[in-house]
């Protein structure tokens, strides 16, 4: 079956639009683009044809290549076939122009094929990009050597290396797009444009060999050597950004022809690449958290949800609030006193303005916004509220309380959501008879930055409610996961050990520094020490102690240094003073006053300092750390917690960092073979403890040498 085509009409003009068709996006599949060479073939012979018109169907003009075709693209194809044979040798150096009419978005290949083209109209709000390096590749079909040349190299780079988009305004102020126009006039525009140019009334642009907008080769190298620099420091692990510049540079310094050979080979080697293996993963793994087994597949229709109401104006509180009303929710803030209730509105108000400080919002839409926000002091005015978050600290008893005041003021269809990261839903809703309508809205501080949503749904939770906080998600721009009920849900129960383990290292000897750093060279944006002290030592120690409760068989037990920290008012980032000490403006430095308190630590724990892990090479020290973590992540997904393994990363990567250059704890733990993983921990088991014995999960794909991600037929779901 065919995998979406063009269509070309001929207008009494003599100009032949060609639309692409490939819902949802018009991607440029494989059929898609031999359809287009067929269209372009007919048009180019037909004598009734004076020029030609690209645009897309259904307000959209090409979302990109699509990357599902990577591994299916015909063996025998001549290289080059595609990029030079076709784009420049045929349509760019045609004798009919071709005008590229661009609606709603033109991404990665859908912006190289309009950047082909002699001229460019958009609509003013169309998104024009060339994301490719989200995807560890880099453009193939002319990116690199025509966007330096519409938009200046500087801002090609940006472009490029950010994968940032641009609207259509902002890309007609650089010149990537000849003429801006409403989308009812935007074929119309083209066309005209297309005429003109044959008329000689409009100039006829190859921007293959325009170099107005290029600098002279002196300050082209110093440009492109600091761009080097900087994306050496931005991301170390990764080479397809160098290798993006370095293909700019040959087109600039060779010529446009050796810069798309440069590109072609470039391309082809970095598909190959471990990097990009992950990054597509990771790409789809997004759009996969969405559908959900008999929840999302059973025709239930999101109900809607106007207005949203949150006990706890804290920072969790306060940061949920914000990213409600940032996406047009009227929400309801609740605290005790006016005193509390005042620093909630106050810290949401802080949020919004940060955004009018970086350009992200106006003062007028940042008063608009602000305006959707309420606060009170009592239930009266969750009378008709939709759905209620509850964020207050991790107390049973206040939440049950909580829980059990909403059933009396709510109505019968509200839903009850609370923020709690750790505590089982089960027993928060204990006191009410409302079990099918809580779940777990579980959001990432600062909630309103951090893109993921855990939702968590117990056995009695209904479809309905599951379906409903989905599309909440979606309008509040959230990554969901759905996932089942347990101590610590997916995200933190999976990562519990990685503190865990980290303790165990500088118990017997090892750096904390040295860790850290260990640990951020792999790619996680700050070490397992840093990141306790940003959550503080107070959390630390009763999400601990909840752990010990739940799983006291693989807990690493020892928490003697925190409470000696803790015992000398060293909480953490807060007091200024952790495993690290912070200045006036929390940067972190390294404190020597830290190895008086490990060697107590040691000395009342009675634990000596071991040669063999204290010759633990980097690479050791990664997977010592980590491979607790996938250990964990084997459990949450063979008990049914999390539904597939994809989900468990996307929720490493977008709730605790892990790089996304990696794909995920179990596509990177997959990489290293399900055996590697289990023969480590087995050994380590055997010289440390129950803390690193592999699982029942774990060793029997490590026995069958399965894929981690490779759930058998009848697994089972805590939804």
């Amino acid at each position: 079956m065919a995998k979406g085509t063009t269509a070309m009409e001929v207008r009494a003009d003599g100009v032949a639009v060609i639309t692409i068709s490939n819902p949802p996006v018009n991607a440029l599949s494989l059929d898609v683009l031999a359809s287009l060479q067929r269209n372009y073939a007919d048009a180019l012979s037909r004598s009734d044809v004076k020029a030609i018109v690209l645009t897309g169907a259904k307000g959209r003009f090409c979302g990109g290549f699509d990357i599902t075709a990577f591994g299916n693209k015909p063996k025998n194809e001549k290289p080059g076939s595609l990029s030079i044979d076709f784009l420049c040798d045929i349509v760019e150096d045609a004798c009919k122009p071709s005008v590229a009419a661009i609606d709603g978005i033109a991404l990665g290949g859908g912006l190289e094929v309009a950047m082909v083209c002699h001229a460019r109209i958009s609509t003013p709000s169309a998104q024009l990009g060339l994301p490719e390096l989200q995807l560890g590749i880099i453009p193939g079909m002319g990116g690199t050597q025509r966007l330096p040349r519409l938009v200046g190299l500087q801002k090609a780079l940006e472009m490029m290396l950010t994968s940032k988009s641009i609207k259509g305004r902002e890309a007609h102020e650089l010149g990537l797009v000849d003429a801006i126009t409403s989308a009812n006039e935007l074929v119309n525009t083209a066309c005209s444009w297309a005429l003109e140019i044959v008329e000689k009334k409009r100039p006829w642009f190859k921007s293959l060999y325009r170099t107005d907008r290029l600098p002279d080769l002196v300050e082209v190298k110093d440009v492109l050597r600091f761009a080097r620099v900087q994306t050496k420091k931005r991301a170390p692990n990764v080479q397809h950004p160098i290798v993006c510049i370095d293909v700019i540079e040959e087109g600039i310094v060779s010529g446009p022809r050796a810069g798309l050979m440069k590109e072609l080979l470039s391309a082809k080697m970095l598909e190959q690449t471990q990097t990009s293996k992950s990054l597509r993963h990771f790409f789809f793994a997004q759009r996969a958290t969405s559908k959900i087994p008999n929840i999302t597949n059973i025709g239930l229709t999101p109900r809607k949800i106007k207005k949203a109401a949150i006990v706890g104006g804290g920072l969790m509180g306060s940061g949920i609030a914000t990213v409600l009303i940032l996406n047009n929710f009227k929400v309801i803030l609740k605290e005790v006193n006016e005193q509390l209730l005042s620093a909630g509105i106050n810290r949401v108000k802080g949020n919004l303005q940060s955004f009018v400080r970086k350009g992200q919002l106006t003062k007028e839409d940042c008063e608009t916004k602000f305006s959707l926000l309420s606060g009170v002091l009592d239930y009266e005015q969750f009378r008709d509220a939709d759905v209620v978050i509850e964020a207050v600290i991790e107390d049973v008893l206040l939440k049950q309380q909580i829980f059990s005041d909403l059933e009396k003021y709510c109505h019968h269809n509200c839903i009850f959501a609370t923020n709690t990261s750790t505590i089982d839903l089960n027993l928060i809703g204990q006191k009410t008879g409302s079990q099918d309508r809580i779940v777990g809205a579980h959001f990432f501080s600062p909630a309103h930055v951090m893109p993921l949503l855990e939702i968590v749904g117990t056995r009695q939770t209904s479809s309905q409610v599951i379906v409903d906080l989905l599309d909440v998600a979606k309008k509040i721009q959230k990554t969901p996961i759905v996932v089942g009920n347990c101590t610590g849900f997916a995200v933190n129960r999976m990562f519990f050990p990685y503190g865990q383990a980290a303790s165990f290292l500088v118990d017997y000897g090892l750096d904390v520094y040295h860790i850290d750093h260990v640990i951020t060279q792999f790619g996680m944006p700050m070490g397992p020490f840093r990141l306790a002290d940003l959550v503080g030592f107070g959390v630390a120690t009763a999400t601990r102690k909840q752990y010990f409760q739940s799983y006291p068989e693989r807990c690493y037990k020892s928490m003697l240094l925190l409470q000696i920290l803790l015992e000398d008012n060293r909480t953490g980032e807060s007091s200024r003073k952790g495993f690290y000490v912070y200045d006036d403006k929390r940067k972190a430095s390294r404190d020597p006053d830290l190895r008086k308190y490990i060697e107590k630590s040691r000395s009342m724990g009675g634990v000596m300092q071991n040669p063999k892990l204290m010759k633990l090479t980097d690479n050791d020290i990664v997977e010592i750390i980590l491979f607790p973590v996938v250990n964990e992540a084997c459990r949450v997904l063979d008990e049914g917690i999390a539904l597939k393994a994809s989900d468990l990363d996307v929720a490493s990567v977008m709730g605790m960092g892990f790089p996304s250059y990696r794909g995920g704890v179990m596509f990177w733990a997959d990489s290293l073979g399900a055996k590697y993983v289990y023969d480590r921990l087995e050994a380590w088991s055997k010289d440390y403890g129950q803390f690193f014995k592999p699982c029942e999960y774990l060793a029997a794909r490590a026995h069958q040498g399965a894929s981690l991600a490779a759930k058998v037929d009848g697994a089972k779901s805590r939804l």
